[in-house]
């Protein structure tokens, strides 16, 4: 998530739209994030139950897969919108271990 923050500092949406290597960079990492959300155990996954795992899993899922293209308007939401509530969730699981 923080490679996500980095690519995304100071960059506005038309930028995003504009550059393929943000794009890419940050599909890339979406696409890490949910795999890893695969990965990790019910336990954990309901210490934040606010999160919407599946979607995230389901994201990355498309994103791999190019299913109907990818909607660059739904990762630039997501980045904007999803991630730092995601990031929060996160780090508070990590302390508690």
């Amino acid at each position: 998530m923080t490679t996500i923050e980095r690519y995304i500092t100071d960059v506005d949406e038309e930028t995003f739209f504009r550059e393929s290597l943000i794009q890419d960079g940050v599909i890339r990492q979406m696409m890490i994030i949910g795999e890893a959300v695969k990965q990790l155990t019910p336990a954990t996954r309901q210490q934040a139950p606010h999160i919407t795992w599946s979607a995230i899993a389901g994201m990355r899922d498309k994103l791999i897969h190019h299913y109907f293209g990818i909607d660059l308007s739904q990762v630039w939401l997501t980045t904007k919108d999803d991630l730092p509530m995601l990031k929060i969730a996160v780090t508070t699981i990590l302390a508690k271990r």
